[in-house]
């Protein structure tokens, strides 16, 4: 998609992919047929999977922008100026806009 947008274009964006209920129902299908052996740890992939598709779509935002400032090593606090330019160092694509966006949403839903 870099190509197709240009190196310098910023997004005000970000897009949001849920596929949890198709993982999920892959999983249950398999805890069907799995063995004894295979089963308590099918069961254990099953809950997470729907733990997680059971998450609103703010909460997974946030939880992509945590993730993104453990990765460029920020420790500092999430709602502050630095945690934005922080996760605009880490995804240079983002606007200010999506950043501050994006900012709210892990400041919103704290882990």
């Amino acid at each position: 998609m870099t190509g197709l947008l240009g190196r310098n274009t910023k997004h005000d964006f970000v897009l949001l992919i849920r596929d949890a209920d198709v993982v999920a129902r892959t999983l249950r299908q398999a805890l069907e047929q799995a063995p004894p052996e295979e089963r308590q740890g099918l069961e254990r992939a099953v809950a997470l999977v729907e733990s997680t598709a059971a998450s609103t779509d703010a909460q997974l935002r946030a939880g992509w922008v945590r993730s993104r400032l453990t990765a460029k090593g920020f420790t500092g606090d999430i709602g502050s100026v630095a945690a934005v330019r922080a996760l605009r160092q880490a995804e240079p694509k983002l606007s200010l806009l999506a950043a501050v966006q994006l900012q709210k949403d892990a400041v919103a839903h704290p882990e």
